[in-house]
C-alpha cells in the first residue's frame, strides 16, 4: 500500500520542521474577529494575536475547520492512491471531526480514517507523530491506525490559566466550572482528562502554580520510558523556557519541543496560561 498521509489540526502547535520531516498536513482552525474570518496559525500567528488582545473592545470567538477545507487536504492523496489518516482535536471540545467526517462522504472508496484525540496542544501533536514515526519505520496502515486509536492513553496535558473568564465565556470550561467564583488571585490547575478540561486544584500564587505543574507531571509520567515533554505558553515565553528547562532536568526525556498556544486555542484560555504536554510508550 502507498506511504499514508497524515493530517491534524492546528491545535496540535506542531513545529513546522516536524511537519515537514513527517510529511504531516496541519489544517488551521477559524478565529473570527469582529468582521474577519481569520486561519489559525496563516492569517494571524499568536504574538500578534495576543498583543491585539490587549486593546480589543471585541472579543475573537472561533469555529472548526470547513468541510471544504478538509475537502482540499484529502483530495490530493486520495487521487495518488494513498490513505489518510487524520487525528484531530478532542470532539468534546470542537466540531472538527463532523466537519472530517463529512468531508471523508465525498470521497466514497477512499481508504481516510479520522481519529479522535480526545486531546489537543502537543499532546495530540505527539499522537500524530507517533502514528508518522510508526509508517516511516515500516508498519503497514493497519498497524499505524492501531497506534493511533490506542496513543490518546499514553499522552497528557496540564496547565495553569490566569483566569477561568476565557473558558467560561467560550463554554470550554468542563468541570474547571467549579472553580468560578473563587478568589481572584488564585491561579486554577487544570487537565485534559477524557476529552475535557477538569479541575485539579488552585493555588495562592503564579509560582507555587508552575511548581504543581512539575510535581503533578512527575506523577502523571511515573516512571515509564519514552518521555517526550512539551511545553505551551500563552505569551508567557519567559516563564515557559524556564519551566522545560526545569522539566527536563527533572525527568530526562528523549524528546522536547517548545510551542506557544495558537490564536484559536488563546481565545478560550486566555494570555499568561502556561503548561506542559507529556507522551510516554510511544
Amino acid at each position: 500500500m502507498a506511504k499514508p498521509a497524515f493530517v491534524t489540526d492546528s491545535t496540535a502547535y506542531l513545529p513546522q520542521e516536524l511537519q515537514r520531516r513527517h510529511e504531516i498536513q496541519v489544517i488551521p482552525q477559524v478565529l473570527i474577529w469582529g468582521g474577519e474570518t481569520l486561519l489559525d496559525g496563516v492569517d494571524i500567528m499568536p504574538t500578534a494575536f495576543y498583543e491585539r488582545l490587549k486593546t480589543a473592545d471585541v472579543m475573537p470567538t472561533t469555529s472548526q475547520a470547513t468541510i471544504g477545507a478538509f475537502k482540499d487536504i484529502f483530495e490530493p492523496p486520495v487521487r495518488a492512491g494513498r490513505p489518510v489518516l487524520a487525528l484531530l482535536i478532542s470532539q468534546k471540545l470542537s466540531g472538527t471531526i463532523q466537519s472530517a467526517q463529512s468531508a471523508k462522504e465525498l470521497f466514497p472508496g477512499a481508504r481516510i480514517e479520522i481519529v479522535n484525540s480526545e486531546s489537543a496542544a502537543m499532546a495530540m501533536g505527539f499522537q500524530v507523530l507517533a502514528a508518522a514515526r510508526a509508517a516511516d519505520a515500516g508498519k503497514s496502515f493497519d498497524e499505524v491506525l492501531t497506534l493511533a486509536r490506542d496513543a490518546k492513553h499514553h499522552t497528557g496535558v496540564v496547565l495553569v490559566v490566569d483566569t477561568l473568564e476565557f473558558l467560561h465565556r467560550g463554554g470550554r470550561i468542563g468541570g474547571a466550572a467549579r472553580l468560578l467564583g473563587t478568589a481572584l488571585n488564585l491561579k486554577p490547575i487544570l487537565e485534559l482528562q477524557d476529552g475535557v478540561i477538569e479541575a485539579v486544584e488552585r493555588v495562592r500564587t503564579r509560582s507555587k502554580a508552575q511548581a504543581r505543574l512539575l510535581s503533578l507531571l512527575e506523577e502523571r509520567i511515573n516512571g515509564r520510558p519514552n518521555l517526550r515533554l512539551a511545553v505551551l505558553h500563552a505569551a508567557a515565553e519567559r516563564e515557559a523556557r524556564q519551566l522545560l528547562d526545569e522539566a527536563a532536568k527533572l525527568l530526562n526525556p528523549m524528546e522536547t519541543v517548545f510551542s506557544e498556544v495558537s490564536p484559536v486555542v488563546g481565545a478560550h484560555v486566555g494570555p499568561g496560561t502556561l503548561g506542559m504536554c507529556y507522551s510516554v510508550d510511544l
